[in-house]
């Protein structure tokens, strides 16, 4: 596939998986799954998901860098709890947006750890992901999304895990290739997981059947939309593209909980008609970022 079309195609597949995942594990968590176990679950499915692109193969693995993908998977291992820790505590609606800020780290990050140069277009382009995401989580009936203040720090903490993970593989993922970076990055995030067995309040085993009913689809998903978004990474570079065209998960995430959220039991939809006007008007930013970095 041209990169040109993988950079925006590839993306935009994740964006609406994730969408799904994070809609999943949202009621997952509703039901006592967790942050832990969350986590654990996710980090070690993510990891065989990943092991099957091995495949594709690469140079011999050198034992002397592999501090590089140890550092990938520090960043990849923070960014997830923190995430997790966000659909845990807050909205959905308000999360994934919030996570669209990783746009702006990614553009900022991309010039002093690469040799890349961000062009004008895209610079613009994350600005307008910003007013985005702002004008989303506007609340015009005096709404206050729960538990705001949490919710705010921990997606905004992983948006800049996530950005630092994303530039680094760009950095480092051509030398490696994709069938030998990304598989041993998600193998030593299992192995970081494994930490969180200790802070589990109880046994795997403990978790009623109708959490995992949501937690391993969920968890799934997150692998797979994690496979079409970071593998574009790895093979295709264009990290700033690449975030800007993935950011629509923000408006796929509104849309989804007010279309289809009750079918996941989620009730944001409540929150009326004028703050879904509102976050349209997000949505149509969000279009015009998109815009901006495919149409030259």
């Amino acid at each position: 596939m041209p990169a040109a079309i993988a950079v925006v195609v590839l993306p935009l597949a994740a964006a609406v998986v994730f969408t799904f995942s994070a809609l999943a594990l949202k009621r997952s968590a509703e039901l006592g799954a967790g942050l832990w176990r969350t986590a654990f679950v996710s980090n070690v499915t993510s990891a065989i998901l990943f092991g099957t692109l091995s495949f594709l193969g690469g140079p011999p693995v050198r034992a002397d860098l592999l501090w590089q993908p140890a550092c990938v998977a520090a960043c990849l291992f923070v960014g997830l709890l923190a995430q997790f820790l966000a659909l845990e505590k807050g909205d959905v609606s308000v999360t994934v947006p919030v996570l669209g800020l990783k746009v702006v780290l990614v553009a900022l990050l991309t010039p002093l750890l690469t040799s890349d140069r961000v062009d004008e277009r895209s610079w613009i382009a994350a600005l307008v992901c910003v007013a985005g995401i702002a004008v989303f989580n506007r609340t015009p009936d005096g709404h206050r999304p729960r538990h705001i203040g949490i919710t705010l720090l921990a997606a905004g903490g992983a948006a800049v895990s996530f950005a630092l993970f994303d530039v680094l593989v760009q950095r480092w993922g051509p030398a490696w290739g994709a069938g030998r970076l990304l598989p041993i990055v998600y193998a030593i995030n299992a192995v970081f997981s494994l930490a969180l067995l200790a802070t589990l309040p109880a046994p795997l085993s403990a978790l009623p059947t109708a959490a995992w009913k949501w937690l391993v689809p969920g968890a799934v998903l997150l692998g797979l939309q994690a496979i079409l978004f970071v593998g574009t990474l790895a093979v295709y570079g264009q990290a700033t593209t690449a975030n800007v065209v993935y950011s629509s998960r923000g408006l796929l995430s509104v849309a989804m909980v007010w279309l289809a959220g009750h079918h996941f039991a989620n009730r944001e939809r409540s929150l009326g008609p004028r703050v879904l006007a509102w976050r349209l008007v997000g949505a149509g930013l969000m279009l015009l970022a998109i815009v901006l970095v495919t149409v030259r």
